[in-house]
Parts: C-alpha cells; sequence; structure tokens
C-alpha cells in the first residue's frame, strides 16, 4: 500500500495493473470495519478486474485499515470521505474513473458521483439497495457493540455479527464506533434522481442489510439492478455472478 495525505489525513491505497487503452480506472471504495484486502483483494476483485485490463485504484477509507484513525465524529460521513476518494484521483493522476462501492462504499460512491458528475464514469452499488435512501438503522447498538470490553458482553445479534467481523479484520475499534456515531448525511429519493451516471444496483437476494436493489434503482434514471442469487451481507461481496455482471456493465462503454 502506498499513502497519500487528504487534507491532512493519511490515507493507503492501492493503485495497480497497467490498464488497457479506452478502459477506464476502477476505483474499489470498500465497507465498513472493511478494507483493502479484505473487501477487494481477498475476494479476488482486483485480480478479476486487473486480468479484464483494468487499471484499479482503491484506498482505505479513513479509520480502516493502514489509513489514518480518528476518533471525532466530525471526522467521517460518507461526503466528507468522499472526498477522500476525489484527492486520490487527483494524487494518482485520474481525471475520470468507474466506481464499485460496497455497502457504505456505495453510499460514498454515490456522494461521489453527485459533487463530482465529471471524474464518474459509471457506479456500482453493491451490498446496498433501497436501505441506501432509508438510511442505516440501529448504528446506536453496532457502537456500543464496538466498544464493549468484549464481544462476550454483546447481546444483541446484529451488532454482534458487526464486532465478530471488526475483530476478524483487526480494525480499530474505537475509530469504528466513532464513524458509525457520525453525522450520516442522508440520501434523498430526489438526490438518487439526480445521479448522472449510469448505476448498476447489486444487493443479495437475502441481504436485510442493504435492502432491496429494485426499489433502489427505480429511483435512479436508467438504473438496472442485479440481484445476486443466494447470497446475505457478507457473502455477496466475492460472488462470481456479481463479478461477471458488474464487468458487463462497465464493459458496456467501451464496446
Amino acid at each position: 500500500m502506498d499513502h497519500f495525505d487528504s487534507d491532512g489525513v493519511d490515507i493507503a491505497y492501492l493503485d495497480t495493473g497497467g490498464g488497457d487503452d479506452g478502459k477506464l480506472p476502477v476505483l474499489l471504495i470498500h465497507g465498513f470495519a472493511s478494507n483493502v484486502a479484505t473487501n477487494w483483494v481477498n475476494t479476488g476483485w482486483v485480480t478479476f478486474l486487473t486480468k479484464a485490463g483494468y487499471r484499479v485504484i482503491a484506498f482505505d477509507n479513513r479509520g480502516h485499515g493502514e489509513s489514518q484513525k480518528l476518533y471525532e465524529l466530525v471526522d467521517y460521513g460518507a461526503p466528507l470521505m468522499a472526498e477522500d476518494a476525489r484527492r486520490l484521483l487527483d494524487h494518482v493522476g485520474v481525471a475520470r474513473a468507474h466506481v464499485i462501492g460496497y455497502s457504505m462504499g456505495a453510499r460514498i460512491a454515490a456522494f461521489l458521483a453527485l459533487s463530482h458528475p465529471d471524474r464518474v464514469g459509471r457506479v456500482v452499488f453493491g451490498g446496498l439497495g433501497i436501505n441506501m435512501v432509508r438510511g442505516m438503522a440501529g448504528t446506536g447498538p453496532i457502537a456500543r457493540a464496538l466498544e464493549a470490553p468484549s464481544i462476550d458482553e454483546v447481546t444483541n445479534p446484529a451488532a454482534r455479527t458487526f464486532r465478530a467481523f471488526a475483530e476478524q479484520t483487526k480494525s480499530d475499534l474505537k475509530a469504528l464506533a466513532a464513524c458509525i456515531r457520525s453525522s450520516r448525511a442522508p440520501i434523498s429519493a430526489e438526490m438518487a434522481g439526480e445521479i448522472a451516471a449510469p448505476v448498476l444496483v447489486a444487493v443479495g437476494d437475502v441481504d436485510v442489510i442493504g435492502g432491496s436493489a429494485e426499489d433502489l434503482a427505480k429511483l435512479i434514471p436508467g438504473a438496472r439492478a442485479y440481484v445476486i442469487p443466494g447470497k446475505d451481507h457478507n457473502r455477496a461481496v466475492g460472488d462470481r455472478s456479481f463479478k461477471a455482471e458488474a464487468l458487463a456493465f462497465l464493459a458496456s462503454d467501451e464496446a
């Protein structure tokens, strides 16, 4: 991982693959409590995309992975984290890129597409459907689960899942608690309708965290929905059919 300064915050990133002529680079934005390695490398996404001829750029969100850990609520929020993505594109000299975001990363990708439409080609919202607009419930229990002295003290099943995943990824629990407690700027149905980039919404058919892919796609002009068969929120990330659908969607610009 290389590092760069994003307005005073140290951000770790990966930049790999030569990229074929005519193909925009692909920017990958991971989900909450994850990182580049867990979300994109270990699931095969980076290899899959580079073999398909794409330059791949991915970064650890602030408070995650190898990036700087911050502990104040004002240090987080999807609009602010979208600016980290934009600054990374500036840093690596990329004027425009396709974007694939998963879960929290999809929300960040949406704000990037809204704030900087000229920097975004096609966008894939993975693992986040209509709940992008409805918002995420239960952030308080998740934050308390992250702050608990031990996972053994966490009784809420959903919150315990987040705590277990955060421990698995060796995350800074205090930084993640601040991230999830931070002001979560809403994306309204009207804002979703203003996304100008072509969009693919891909969510597992039993993903209760992300919500319906079809319902979100209906709000975004021209958006397509793909329901990942037999997958919940965590298992959908590396699904082969998801990769194939995303690749076909990105390649449709180059046909």
